[in-house]
C-alpha cells in the first residue's frame, strides 16, 4: 500500500474534492461532469466493472476498508490519487448516503458510435427517455435479455449519470449504447440497415407481442430495433409512423400501460424468443 497515492481528507471544503461535491443537484452534475469530462462510479462492484471495461479512474474516494478489497484494483492505478474518507465525511460531501463508502471519478469516453451498432442484430432504441433509473433499468434488462446495444436519441438521460450506472448494477459498461446523431433520420436510418423497427406505443393499429413476434418469424427474424418512448408522452408520432411494426403488451385490470422499464424487459423478452406453435 505505501505505493499508492494516499491522501486522508479531514474537510469537506477540500478543493481536492470537487468532482464529489453535491453529487445529488442532477443539474449541476449534468454540466460539471459534461465540462470535466467525468463520470461517478459508486460501490465496488460499479467501480470493479467500469475499470474492467476500460474507464481509466482520475481519482477515488474511500473509506479504510476499501483499501483492502480494491487493493488488486489500486494497484493497477498506483499515480491515481486515493482520498481516504470516513463514511460520515463522504456523506457530507456527495449530500447521500453513499454506498458503502467507495467512490471513483472516472474519466469518460466514448467507445461506440451508432455505425457501430447498425451492424448488429438485437438494438434497443430509446427516445427522449430523461428520467436515469429509467435508462439504467433499460440497459440492464437488454444486457440480461441478450440485446447487444442500445442507441439512445439526443435528448436521452445520460447512462453515465450515477445513478443511471448504480441501476444499471455497471450494465451501462458492458452493453454497448452510442448517442444517434440525428433525432429525425433515425428510424429510417434503422429501416435502411435491414433492422425491423417495432415501436411500443398505444395505437389503434398496434398488434400484441405475440403477433409482432409470430411476424417476424414467418419472414425470418433478421434485425429486430425495439423503440421505446419518453415515460409520459411515449414515443413521438413521426417515430410510430416510421416504424416497421407497431407493437403493444396486452393489459388487464383497466391497466393501459406499464413503466417504461417494465415495459422494455417484457419486449426484450418476447422479441428474442421463438414464435408459439
Amino acid at each position: 500500500m505505501t505505493r499508492l497515492q494516499i491522501v486522508t481528507i479531514t474537510e469537506t471544503d477540500d478543493v481536492r474534492l470537487a468532482d464529489y461535491v453535491r453529487l445529488r443537484d442532477v443539474n449541476l452534475r449534468r454540466h460539471l461532469e459534461a465540462e470535466r469530462g467525468l463520470f461517478i462510479a459508486e460501490g465496488e462492484k460499479v467501480i470493479r466493472r467500469a475499470l474492467d471495461a476500460g474507464y481509466q479512474p482520475r481519482s477515488f474516494l474511500l473509506a479504510e476498508r476499501w483499501l483492502e478489497s480494491l487493493a488488486d484494483r489500486l494497484d493497477d492505478h498506483q499515480t491515481t490519487p486515493i482520498y481516504l474518507v470516513t463514511e460520515k465525511l463522504a456523506e457530507e460531501i456527495t449530500g447521500f448516503h453513499v454506498h458503502r463508502g467507495a467512490l471513483a471519478a472516472m474519466h469518460r469516453q466514448d467507445p461506440y458510435t451508432t455505425a457501430d451498432l447498425l451492424g448488429w442484430d438485437r438494438l434497443v432504441i430509446l427516445e427522449d427517455i430523461v428520467d436515469h433509473t429509467n435508462v439504467g433499468a433499460i440497459l440492464r434488462n437488454a444486457a440480461g435479455l441478450g440485446w447487444q446495444g442500445a442507441l439512445l436519441s439526443p435528448r436521452s438521460a445520460d447512462p453515465l449519470y450515477r445513478r443511471a450506472i448504480k441501476v444499471s448494477m455497471g450494465s451501462v459498461f458492458s452493453l454497448p449504447w452510442a448517442r444517434l446523431d440525428d433525432w429525425g433520420s433515425a428510424i429510417p436510418l434503422l429501416n435502411d440497415h435491414g433492422f425491423t423497427t417495432v415501436a411500443l406505443a398505444l395505437t389503434d393499429d398496434a398488434l400484441n407481442l405475440d403477433q409482432v413476434r409470430e411476424r417476424l418469424a414467418a419472414h425470418g427474424t433478421g434485425k429486430i430495433a425495439v423503440m421505446l418512448g419518453t415515460e409520459g408522452a411515449g414515443l413521438s408520432e413521426q417515430w410510430i409512423a416510421q416504424a416497421s411494426l407497431v407493437a403493444r403488451i396486452p393489459m388487464q385490470a383497466g391497466i393501459d400501460s406499464l413503466n417504461v422499464a417494465a415495459a422494455s424487459a417484457i419486449a426484450c423478452y418476447a422479441l428474442n424468443q421463438p414464435p408459439t406453435r
